[in-house]
């Protein structure tokens, strides 16, 4: 099984504020630190931070090279990263004093996807293998149609939820990786057990991890439903919080471990991720001991 990650990669401009700027304010930050980022590439380095040989695809542009160099130093496989001329992806990342964000995003060279470049890049992979998809690059649709006739495993996390998202066909997806507002967001429906219960309803086939904030965490697939609270840190940036959660869930599932374990691992990574500043700098290295190794190699 091989593990695709279909995202995008971004530089992050995070400015430490008081309280989020409202229209018309004038702002002063008291702290300013450029990170690399975007949905995609957190969750790369996620995956490859919790054991998992992980591949990543899209575009960066001309000021690209420090995201390569972080796919790189991250472990993560960038065989099919591809540079072009513009601007890279980037965003504007207010954090205010109890560690929350808000954040502008501008698609740039994440943006330049074509037909012939996934083509290129899904022929590399096979039946049973796994594909991870984000909202922030286009031809999303087209990349979820070709993976879904492949065989593989595709794997969404709609985010951020806009009009890209009609034109997918979400019966072709095998597993939603949501959080609450993200979930109103597909289902119309506000409340935690209403959003579970449509999207079985209209999604009958698809696995379900909805994330919700201080209230844990909850997995759904058919009859089956799991609930994962959360373990309380002091929260200095949540900016990668869900993609960590995202990844190391992923990698409990490539590790054949039960749901309930799974939930927790990923609970336990996001928690360190909200301790520390920035986005692939906060995910935690997953250790695993020479014991552990030496069983794992000797099971396969």
């Amino acid at each position: 099984m091989k593990v695709l990650n279909f995202g995008s990669l971004n530089l992050d401009y995070v400015y430490s504020v008081d309280h989020m700027v409202t229209p018309g304010e004038t702002l002063a930050s008291y702290g300013m630190n450029v990170f690399c980022g975007g949905k995609g590439l957190n969750q790369s380095i996620a995956l490859a931070k919790a054991g998992v040989e992980v591949y990543h695809a899209g575009m960066v542009g001309e000021e690209g090279d420090i995201l390569l160099k972080t796919c790189r130093e991250g472990g993560v496989k960038a065989d099919y990263v591809r540079k072009i001329d513009g601007k890279s992806g980037h965003t504007i990342i207010q954090v205010d004093k109890n560690g929350q964000n808000c954040i502008l995003l501008y698609g740039g060279a994440n943006q330049s996807i074509t037909k012939e470049y996934v083509d290129e890049v899904l022929g590399h992979f096979a039946k049973g293998d796994i594909l991870l998809l984000q909202n922030e690059v286009n031809m999303l649709d087209y990349i979820i149609d070709s993976a879904y006739e492949k065989g593989m495993m595709v794997i969404l996390n709609p985010s951020p939820y806009n009009s890209a998202l009609d034109a997918c066909d979400f019966n072709k997806i095998s597993m939603f990786l949501l959080n609450e507002i993200e979930g109103a967001q597909v289902t119309g429906e506000e409340e935690t057990d209403a959003i579970l219960a449509k999207l079985k309803e209209i999604y009958p086939n698809a696995k379900v991890v909805l994330t919700l904030g201080g209230d844990g965490s909850v997995y759904q697939y058919k009859e089956e439903q799991y609930r994962q609270g959360i373990f309380k840190v002091k929260a200095v940036d949540t900016t990668a919080a869900g993609d960590t959660f995202t990844g190391y869930f992923i990698s409990s599932i490539i590790e054949g471990m039960p749901v309930t374990d799974g939930l927790e691992l990923a609970a336990r990574a996001s928690a360190i991720a909200v301790s520390r500043e920035g986005a692939t700098a906060s995910i935690p290295l997953k250790k695993r001991s020479a014991a552990n190794r030496a069983v794992k190699e000797q099971e396969t």
